[in-house]
């Protein structure tokens, strides 16, 4: 196991992305801590994995509100122990589907305002923790869009990017003190609820099948598939363990190769 005995707390893990990540660390002996402001998505998350055989444990906490988060981090501690490995998979709630042109600045600067107060209430605290208590690893998700400008995604790419970006500052001032910081960039999987209803509309209004769709957007990739959300949380597993221990403010590309570095 990768990740055996390890502390892991996952920020949003009643979303899909939290919880396919969450499921993935305690699959590898991660004891995983359920981070969100729904309780029962998270007791359903926590059911599954325990079912599984893993271990699991709710702590609902609001990552907009930074006294809750420092009082919960305390709290998590107490209970189980140092936190070794954060993940960050809190929603910004983008609004997608028109050009800047059309788009409220409100809307186009929500994901920004959101996915960056998120990453700078846990980043920093979550650092600070890590660094005092032997190291550790934070890390997030990005979309390929945050490097690539993609056409009527809103301020999503823009998002995408700040926070990259975001996380390499947080990498280079805290890898001193034994904490590494790392992302997973995810092409949009198409098993992703969000993802998944806006493929199914454009499928529906073509008059082709969900696979049809998916093997049309697919087709110029390498891999000639789109990374299921599954596999995203293979990388960020291997981000999080010992095998990566000589990376940091870097990314996991999981874009099956839709994107080449």
């Amino acid at each position: 196991m990768l990740l055996k005995d390890r502390i892991a707390l996952v920020y949003g893990a009643s979303g899909a992305v939290g919880a396919t990540v969450a499921r993935a660390f305690a699959r590898e002996g991660a004891v995983v801590v359920l981070a969100a402001r729904r309780i029962a998505p998270l007791e359903a998350v926590a059911a599954e994995i325990r079912t599984a055989g893993g271990r699991a444990e709710i702590a609902p906490v609001d990552a907009l509100d930074p006294v809750a988060l420092e009082d919960h981090l305390k709290r998590v501690v107490a209970q189980h122990g140092p936190v070794r490995i954060m993940f960050n998979a809190v929603s910004w709630d983008d609004v997608q589907g028109e050009p800047l042109t059309r788009m409220a600045v409100e809307s186009v600067m929500a994901p920004i305002t959101l996915g960056l107060r998120t990453w700078l209430f846990t980043g920093p605290l979550l650092a600070r923790h890590m660094a005092a208590h032997g190291g550790g690893v934070i890390l997030g998700i990005t979309a390929n869009a945050g490097r690539e400008p993609v056409a009527n995604v809103g301020g999503f790419g823009i998002a995408c990017a700040a926070v990259e970006h975001l996380l390499r500052q947080l990498a280079v001032e805290n890898g001193p003190h034994g904490v590494r910081v790392c992302w997973v960039r995810s092409p949009g999987s198409p098993d992703a609820p969000g993802v998944r209803e806006v493929w199914t509309e454009i499928a529906r209004a073509r008059g082709i099948s969900f696979e049809a769709l998916h093997t049309e957007f697919a087709k110029d990739t390498p891999l000639r598939t789109i990374t299921a959300l599954a596999q995203v949380a293979d990388a960020a597993v291997l981000l999080a363990s010992d095998l990566a221990a000589g990376m940091t403010g870097t990314l996991a590309n999981a874009t099956g190769g839709s994107q080449i570095d």
